[in-house]
């Protein structure tokens, strides 16, 4: 095994220089930037001091900042490691969700923790489950079914109570509530539970969907049904429509893969 790190998490291990985009290449693909080729015949990952680290034909990754890829249990490494070992003729990170969390908990979280937790704590004031419909009845009914459960187990949890709102209005919560939620953002520990926490706030808007998601008082199905009732209710009365059942398809794999390494990172 060579004690050389791989460039960067997409870099081909070669010495040569990188070749200029080809304009009609980009043209011909819509405008999306070419693939790297895939450049290894086998991902795993090996132990280190301080956790698990990806390795490509036996050499050991790094992320886009050059920092090692280090994955802090073996669930999370070998989950990071089949998504190298799906990867066909090309690279694609849109399939990568893991790793892209991964890359985004070293390089981007683990250093600025403290300014990723006052982002997070801004939630605790406009939180999604705070703000209700009036009507029409059905909608009214089906906020209350998701939503209630969740405000009750905060309280039972953190007691944290929440004024309710209708329509847009925006209304100020206890501020003993939201020190209460700030200490339950303040107390999760390691970049990469802390990376997957804010991928499930803010894809739902909802720092209290995300919290019981991350306690496990909500399945990761049943955050997300109930992060968008609003949007199934609007779907029943006036149908789906395919690019946005495609963009929520979308930011819902990254919810689950959120979710997946919340559990995996320990």
């Amino acid at each position: 095994m060579s004690d050389d790190p791989l460039p960067d998490w997409l870099g081909e291990p070669t010495d040569s220089s990188p070749q200029p985009p080809d304009p009609l290449r980009s043209v011909r693909d819509g405008g999306r930037p070419a693939l790297p080729k895939r450049f290894y015949a086998e991902a795993g990952f090996a132990e280190v001091g301080d956790g698990f680290r990806l390795t490509l034909d036996g050499r050991p990754a790094n992320t886009p900042a050059k920092n090692p890829l280090c994955l802090p249990t073996r669930e999370l490494a070998e989950a990071v490691a089949a998504e190298w070992a799906a990867q066909v003729a090309v690279i694609d990170p849109a399939r990568m969700p893991l790793t892209r969390l991964a890359n985004t908990a070293i390089d981007g979280v683990a250093p600025r923790r403290e300014a990723v937790v006052e982002d997070l704590c801004t939630y605790a004031r406009t939180d999604l489950v705070a703000y209700r419909a009036g009507d029409p009845e059905r909608l009214v009914a089906m906020q209350a079914a998701a939503w209630d459960p969740v405000l009750d187990w905060a309280h039972e949890t953190f007691g944290a109570r929440f004024m309710l709102s209708e329509g847009v209005r925006h209304v100020e919560q206890p501020e003993g509530s939201v020190r209460a939620l700030e200490a339950a953002v303040a107390a999760i520990e390691g970049p990469f539970r802390l990376a997957a926490f804010h991928t499930l706030t803010t894809l739902t808007g909802s720092l209290l969907i995300a919290l019981a998601t991350l306690h496990g008082r909500l399945s990761p199905e049943e955050a997300w049904d109930a992060a968008h009732v609003d949007e199934t209710y609007q779907a029943a009365v006036w149908g789906s429509d395919a690019e946005a059942e495609a963009r929520t398809a979308a930011r819902r794999a990254e919810f689950e893969a959120a979710a997946v390494m919340a559990k995996l990172a320990g």
